[in-house]
């Protein structure tokens, strides 16, 4: 029985990481004002070479 569990919970896992969302105009904006202030020397890893830092 448990191999069995285990057999459905790693088909649901495999099966939910493809999901995707699309929405009817395109791609989804998170921060639509685009305003990014110079403060502070922390720049998350990827946003320098948006040149967001």
């Amino acid at each position: 029985m448990k191999i069995i569990l285990l057999c459905f919970s790693t088909l649901l896992t495999f099966g939910l990481s493809a999901c995707a969302v699309h929405t009817p105009h395109g791609s989804v904006i998170v921060d639509p004002d685009n305003h990014h202030d110079g403060r502070g020397d922390f720049c998350p890893p990827g946003q320098a070479k948006k040149g967001r830092c």
